[in-house]
């Protein structure tokens, strides 16, 4: 049984012979090892093309931002299946990715969504990007859904790393249709909210690499490849110094059993 639409058997990305390597048009021994960096090359498998100057200190930048954020859920996942599994580290990086979704690492990928369909609906012309904007927070909240983007549990002043990687791109003159309705949300929350809320840094990396040219389809793959970077420093450190049970006991004694118990007989 077909399942979907398989009439077109082709992939552009690699190929090779029984002399060399090709890699989006390049050369992988003759061009790209020893010459080209990770990130770029990154951008290149995604993208097919090599990324600009401004493209790639983006790309480094928010690769950064959203790589390590201290014992989060993925990590806790990933250093408890190591406790569990320490024959599988694959399995427990898996662990760790498994839960990249719409309320924790993933979120950077439903906020790009958002924000490109809000940009959409300015381009068709049915309203400015601050009117587009309200709109957009009114039909979240009638469907009690979050808005993508903006809040932070602990930085409730503003997350440091969306005020940095927002200033770089003011900076560098990057400020395009989607930083601009990350800035229209922002400012019509106090009225459609009630309340003004931060930009967090889920808001400011799809916002800043859709500005700099990085396709939608791909925005979930920023996050996983920076959080796999460092899944693998808790892993390594989780083979020396394991906290992996530690905190498996910590998550027992912290909640209470409030189900029926067996009578004795």
């Amino acid at each position: 049984m077909r399942i979907g639409k398989q009439d077109a058997p082709f992939t552009s990305i690699c190929t090779s012979d029984a002399h060399s390597i090709t890699v989006r048009g390049r050369d992988l021994c003759g061009d790209i090892i020893g010459k080209m960096d990770f990130t770029s090359y990154f951008w290149l498998l995604v993208t097919g093309e090599e990324p600009s100057e401004v493209q790639k200190l983006f790309a480094n930048a928010v690769l950064a931002a959203i790589a390590e954020h201290g014992l989060v859920p993925s990590v806790v996942a990933s250093r408890m299946t190591y406790a569990a599994a320490p024959e599988a580290f694959h399995g427990a990086v898996a662990a760790g990715l498994l839960g990249c979704g719409s309320v924790v690492l993933g979120s950077a990928e439903v906020a790009g969504r958002f924000y490109a369909d809000l940009v959409g609906t300015v381009r068709a012309g049915t309203g400015t990007p601050g009117e587009v904007a309200a709109e957009g927070v009114r039909t979240l909240r009638a469907a009690r859904q979050a808005i993508p983007g903006f809040g932070h549990p602990q930085h409730s002043a503003g997350d440091p790393r969306a005020l940095l990687l927002l200033a770089m791109a003011e900076e560098h003159g990057i400020v395009g249709e989607h930083i601009g309705m990350l800035y229209a949300l922002r400012d019509c929350l106090p009225e459609t909210l009630g309340r003004p809320l931060p930009i967090n840094v889920n808001g400011a990396i799809p916002a800043v690499m859709l500005d700099v040219g990085f396709p939608l389809a791909a925005l979930k793959g920023i996050s996983l490849l920076a959080r796999t970077a460092s899944l693998i420093a808790h892993l390594n450190e989780e083979a020396s110094r394991p906290i992996g049970f530690i905190m498996s006991g910590a998550a027992a004694q912290a909640v209470t059993f409030d189900g029926d118990t067996a009578s004795p007989d």
